[in-house]
């Protein structure tokens, strides 16, 4: 990713309460998703939208312990900048999936310091 001005990404809360412990990786939502992401729990319910953040902060290279997680195949499963993981397509409720990405050493922040950062590219809670 180039270094600009223009910051797509924002910090994305964990829904409900703060984790009890600081997690690994920072989360982060496409500002296209942020009114998406605000409305998760009500959505998909608060736990299902915990477990996610969970999930995303502390493993998201590792399959999900409770719903179903993928890489998406072809031009939507590639890494959006080297260093990135291929886009993994998490299903969230019975009609609900979230795609991310994630970097282990992402230094694109605004002190260029390197840290693990997951980056939630989109958002769908319709059906299929």
């Amino acid at each position: 990713m180039t270094t600009s001005a223009y910051q797509p990404y924002q910090p994305a809360r964990r829904p409900g309460a703060k984790p009890q412990a600081k997690p690994r990786y920072r989360v982060l939502v496409h500002r296209r998703f942020a009114d998406a992401w605000a409305c998760l729990p009500q959505r998909v319910g608060l736990a299902a939208a915990q477990q996610f953040y969970d999930h995303v902060a502390t493993s998201p290279g590792q399959p999900a312990a409770i719903n179903r997680t993928g890489v998406l195949r072809g031009k939507a499963g590639e890494p959006m900048a080297p260093g990135f993981s291929r886009t993994i397509h998490y299903e969230i409720s019975g009609a609900g999936r979230i795609d991310y990405q994630y970097h282990d050493a992402y230094t694109g922040g605004a002190n260029g310091d390197p840290h693990p950062v997951v980056l939630i590219r989109a958002i769908n809670l319709s059906s299929h």
